[in-house]
């Protein structure tokens, strides 16, 4: 039986029962590193032009200054930054790339190494959506590496995908 949604707390867990990618939008802004880590990330929201899509908290302090960037680098959070994901998401913005190796673009986007996926972007669209925004990022370059397995989010846990099953 449904139940009504009023309880924030059965909401968030409904919503932490669909797994989804977990990706870090990183520029240099200003001088200084900045990064964003979403777990509402969508690749293929258009093929021609190419645009993926995030949401984020109208709340955030980060991304009023990342969304002054020129471009933002989008790193897939793969395997290797499975011990990683929560510091570079910590409310302490001097930590977060604490023993993270990276790599800054000319055009000032920044990627975490061993990402299987790093897109170059810019934002195209936003869009209000209750207490968040919907940000639509037109890609300007991509790169993939076979090598490297992305990370999940499910259930509020960060976790890798079993073999194929089917």
């Amino acid at each position: 039986m449904l139940t009504g949604t009023q309880d924030p707390r059965a909401i968030r867990d409904t919503f932490a029962r669909f797994p989804s990618g977990v990706a870090a939008l990183a520029a240099v802004v200003d001088g200084d590193p900045t990064i964003l880590v979403a777990s509402s990330f969508t690749v293929g929201v258009s093929q021609d032009p190419p645009l993926v899509l995030f949401a984020v908290q109208r709340s955030s302090t980060t991304w009023p200054a990342l969304a002054t960037a020129p471009s933002i680098g989008v790193s897939v959070l793969g395997e290797q930054h499975a011990e990683k994901v929560r510091q570079l998401a910590c409310r302490d913005k001097t930590r977060r790339f604490d023993g993270v190796r990276t790599r800054v673009e000319r055009s000032g986007a920044l990627f975490l190494e061993g990402a299987p996926v790093a897109l170059e972007c810019t934002t195209q669209d936003v869009y209000p959506a209750g207490d968040h925004d919907i940000v639509v990022l037109r890609v300007r370059g991509v790169e993939t590496d076979a090598g490297q397995d992305a990370l999940v989010w499910y259930r509020s846990r960060i976790m890798t995908l079993p073999g194929e099953v089917a």
